[in-house]
């Protein structure tokens, strides 16, 4: 009888237990999850209850709803910036979102594309494939990130599916993620020293890219999907 590799055993065990870990917190706990997840006050409350360590908790937090992206990133950013400071909070969200990116990746290229089938809608996977297999893709891929709407965790599992190196996938990732970070921190840091024209005007901006990115995004989409499309010129 053949011996199958010690990676690919250790995939058949660890696999069903992974998509265990992801999708039956969310399945069962949905409704506790979404009690502390949606709201930035409760995010907040939780938080701050671990004391000393809430930084290191935060940083957590920031990891987990990247791996287990059923999570609003926005929520906690937005309480991440009320509880450390703008900047801080900047800082914070960016290590625990390249931590939880990291793990993503790895779980992706490790388990293969089964992981992901198991743990990204189908319909969602099959069409952000077609993108990610073109001759553009990195354009592509950093393109996406920027566009309000579009599950950026989900990317960070489709991108270990893809040949790019791990330093590419974190340096385009979070320049794409950047400006959502800084606006929702920000916005947390005016609320927290009570610094309310600038919260309105931020607030009042957010939403208006937000709802312009909703507005636009089939265009966006498009574009993209030209651009993946596009063939290289001759000799390249």
């Amino acid at each position: 009888m053949k011996r199958l590799p010690p990676r690919r055993v250790a995939a058949m065990v660890i696999f069903p237990l992974l998509v265990a870990a992801l999708v039956v917190p969310v399945i069962v706990w949905h409704a506790e999850l979404w009690k502390i997840f949606g709201s930035v006050r409760r995010i907040r409350t939780w938080i701050e209850g671990w004391g000393a360590v809430a930084p290191l908790v935060f940083m957590g937090v920031q990891a987990i709803q990247v791996i287990v992206f059923a999570i609003p990133g926005e929520v906690v950013q937005i309480a991440g910036g009320y509880l450390f400071g703008g900047w801080v909070g900047i800082l914070l969200s960016l290590s625990g979102i390249l931590l939880g990116s990291t793990v993503a990746f790895f779980l992706s290229r490790w388990l293969g594309r089964p992981f992901v089938a198991a743990v990204v809608p189908r319909a969602q996977l099959e069409r952000m494939e077609k993108l990610l297999e073109s001759r553009s893709s990195q354009i592509v891929f950093f393109l996406l990130f920027l566009i309000p709407g579009v599950p950026k965790d989900i990317l960070c599992y489709l991108a270990g599916l893809t040949p790019m190196s791990l330093l590419f996938f974190l340096g385009i990732s979070t320049l794409g993620r950047l400006p959502g970070i800084v606006g929702s921190s920000i916005i947390g840091g005016a609320a927290r020293s009570s610094r309310w024209v600038a919260l309105a005007m931020l607030s009042v901006a957010a939403i208006l890219l937000f709802a312009a990115g909703l507005i636009f995004r089939p265009r966006l989409q498009a574009l993209i999907e030209k651009v993946a499309q596009k063939k290289p010129p001759a000799g390249s």
